[in-house]
């Protein structure tokens, strides 16, 4: 796992740890994206693991001074672009050198990409807005480039998902928010743990003719005419046990509680 961030690093991997105690080996490295030497060094890393076989490029910002193209300053254009555009490009590079490095016939590369990409925002977030649609344009390239290596490229579009880099965008605009949350025939918003599933699906030999999508996991916001009205539903937990009802549902095990 990488991230900008030391503490926040330490954190997932207490987490990982504790939801998955069987893992042999979880390493961490700090990284910013926007940096390639830092993906490089990142990447090749993981020399003595046998290379890498799946990257997930999912670093990204959305500035709280990003706006519309009048009050968008050209500062937090240049940032969002560096961090969600660039990023996503060193990333996909250097998991295509690896790969060849390594011989290996098969990869699996997923990029954030968001449903901003495919439909208008409600709030203006042009610099955030573009940069998806880049990521969109750069994968299914990408996806066509390297098919023929058995390389897949896909981008993952979630709706906007319960984190803290949202709830810190939002903050307490009631107004703001309340314009992303009509639009979910759910009334909430999605979680993260939502997303990781089709993560895993992407990465998975499940999906070995899945290539060059727009995959996209947003409650049914983007095939929305009106919202019904009533309370929100609640949010799954994230289940520990997630192996063991995946074992159920196929029928060589039973879930715990």
């Amino acid at each position: 796992m990488a991230d900008i961030s030391a503490p926040a690093l330490e954190k997932a991997s207490a987490k990982l740890r504790q939801l998955v105690p069987s893992a042999h080996k979880v390493d961490i490295q700090v990284c910013d994206v926007s940096k390639e030497a830092d993906i490089k060094a990142l990447v090749e890393h993981l020399d003595s693991w046998g290379g890498l076989d799946i990257m997930f490029n999912n670093a990204g910002i959305m500035h709280a001074d990003d706006a519309d193209a009048i009050d968008t300053p050209e500062k937090i254009w240049d940032l969002t672009q560096a961090i969600n555009v660039k990023g996503v490009w060193f990333g996909c590079k250097h998991a295509v050198l690896s790969l060849r490095k390594h011989g290996k016939t098969k990869g699996s590369i997923i990029n954030t990409a968001s449903v901003v990409a495919l439909v208008g925002s409600a709030t203006p977030q042009l610099a955030y807005t573009a940069s998806k649609g880049a990521v969109l344009a750069l994968t299914r390239e990408l996806a066509i480039v390297h098919a023929r290596e058995g390389f897949r490229f896909n981008a993952l579009c979630p709706a906007p998902l319960n984190t803290p880099l949202l709830q810190d965008w939002l903050g307490d605009d009631q107004p703001k928010r309340h314009r992303r949350e009509i639009h979910f025939p759910t009334g909430r918003f999605g979680e993260a743990i939502e997303q990781a599933q089709a993560v895993l699906f992407l990465a998975s030999d499940e999906a070995s003719f899945v290539n060059g999508q727009d995959f996209v996991v947003d409650g049914g916001l983007t095939k929305a005419y009106v919202t019904p009205e009533g309370p929100a539903t609640p949010a799954p937990k994230n289940n520990a046990h997630l192996s063991e009802q995946v074992d159920a549902i196929r029928g060589t095990g039973v879930p715990r509680e």
